[in-house]
């Protein structure tokens, strides 16, 4: 997965922090919880709630939009891509893809500069 990194700008969005910030949401959420199809739509919305909540908490003037999708780990292939017309100046993206034993989640991060 190719990021691309704009931490130039003082007022650019900086992917590297919010990276930091998604991997805590989803370590505190699932952990080393395994695999359960009961809990997959809970832990999606927590995930994306807490990233949101936690970005917005760093004051910073962007609209933000997170995805997450969670999967079992069965052998089966994903593959995701995004693409964004916006300013690069300003406007970013991180794409974080975490896993444990049994599963992998993958979260996407959109900031779009007010």
């Amino acid at each position: 997965m190719e990021e691309y990194h704009n931490n130039n700008n003082e007022g650019s969005f900086n992917s590297d922090e919010a990276e930091g910030i998604v991997k805590e949401c989803i370590e505190s959420v699932v952990g080393s919880d395994d695999y359960s199809q009961a809990l997959v739509n809970k832990w999606t919305a927590s995930i994306v709630e807490r990233c949101l909540t936690q970005l917005v908490k760093q004051q910073k003037t962007y609209k933000y939009i997170v995805t997450c999708a969670v999967m079992q780990k069965t052998g089966a292939g994903l593959h995701t891509a995004n693409s964004c017309y916006w300013d690069t100046t300003m406007d970013g993206s991180c794409t974080v893809r975490w896993e444990n034993r049994t599963m992998y989640c993958v979260v996407s991060v959109f900031a779009v500069a007010v």
